[in-house]
């Protein structure tokens, strides 16, 4: 029988690409959000951080430019699952919620239960302390609502 590995004290697992182009995005949105700056100069300011070498560049950029560019469809769709207005989140769980719309939407690659399991760890991440369980549970109903579509779209 083989010996299981040990686990490693202390450090935590390997980020993959794609998990550090969403954090990087999230950062952008926050930012875009709180202060409406230019895209392109907070791209330019994230692409200094030491982390975004080691980012899927290009899934970073269509996550920050494609929320903005589809802010108010994105908007349309997370709304009738909030219990509060769009202006009365947190900075991180909007851009959270955005990443996470925007990737159930535009994404059918991506498996809904992995958008939400990011957006998940994103939000623990970066947001408060039960923040996250409000992000899970706004884009399990907007993933199942896509997927109504999609399906009553195959119908037709």
């Amino acid at each position: 029988m083989a010996a299981r590995p040990e686990p490693t004290a202390g450090r935590s697992p390997q980020r993959s690409a794609r998990r550090r182009s969403r954090e990087l995005a999230v950062q952008g949105l926050y930012q875009w959000l709180v202060s409406r700056d230019d895209a392109g100069l907070i791209e330019a300011h994230l692409a200094q951080a030491p982390d975004f070498g080691k980012a899927d560049r290009e899934h970073f950029s269509a996550l920050l430019h494609g929320v903005i560019r589809d802010l108010d469809a994105l908007h349309a769709a997370i709304s009738p699952h909030l219990d509060r207005t769009v202006a009365e989140l947190s900075p991180v769980e909007h851009a959270t919620l955005l990443v996470g719309s925007f990737e159930l939407a535009h994404h059918p690659e991506i498996p809904y239960r992995v958008v939400i399991n990011e957006a998940v760890e994103l939000a623990k991440t970066f947001g408060g302390t039960d923040g996250f369980k409000y992000v899970n549970g706004v884009l399990d109903r907007v993933a199942g609502k896509l997927r109504a579509t999609e399906v009553a779209a195959r119908r037709a």
